[in-house]
Order: C-alpha cells, then sequence, then structure tokens
C-alpha cells in the first residue's frame, strides 16, 4: 500500500530531476550547436520548451500537496 504522505516528497524529488536534466541536455544541446549543427540544437531547445511550460504548473501542483491540511 502507498503512503500518501510520501507522494509529495516523491513528486518533488521527481521534479527537481526533471530540471537537472532539463539543464544538462542544454549544455549538450550549446556544445552540438557550437560544432555546427544548428538544426539539432534547435530541434532540442524546442523538445525542452515542453518542460519549461510544465514546469508552473509542476511547481503550482507541488505549493497544494505541500500545504498542510
Amino acid at each position: 500500500m502507498l503512503n500518501s504522505d510520501l507522494i509529495p516528497s516523491l513528486l518533488s524529488k521527481l521534479h527537481e530531476n526533471q530540471l537537472a536534466l532539463e539543464a544538462s541536455i542544454m549544455e549538450i544541446s550549446n556544445w552540438v550547436e557550437q560544432r555546427g549543427s544548428t538544426d539539432v540544437a534547435e530541434n532540442v531547445r524546442g523538445a525542452l520548451e515542453t518542460i519549461g511550460n510544465n514546469e508552473k504548473f509542476i511547481k503550482l501542483t507541488l505549493a497544494v500537496l505541500m500545504t498542510p491540511d
């Protein structure tokens, strides 16, 4: 059975992982662009926009979940 008290902590850690992956992928995108593959870098940045667009909702949801009853 799932301990519902752990869900906010779990979601928070998943969010941290998502942000870390976003940052590392952006670094790789910059590296790729510096080597002349601007199309690839642009495609990666376009995909990363999804993470950025969803971040506000994730933060809001975490804030609601972390608020004591």
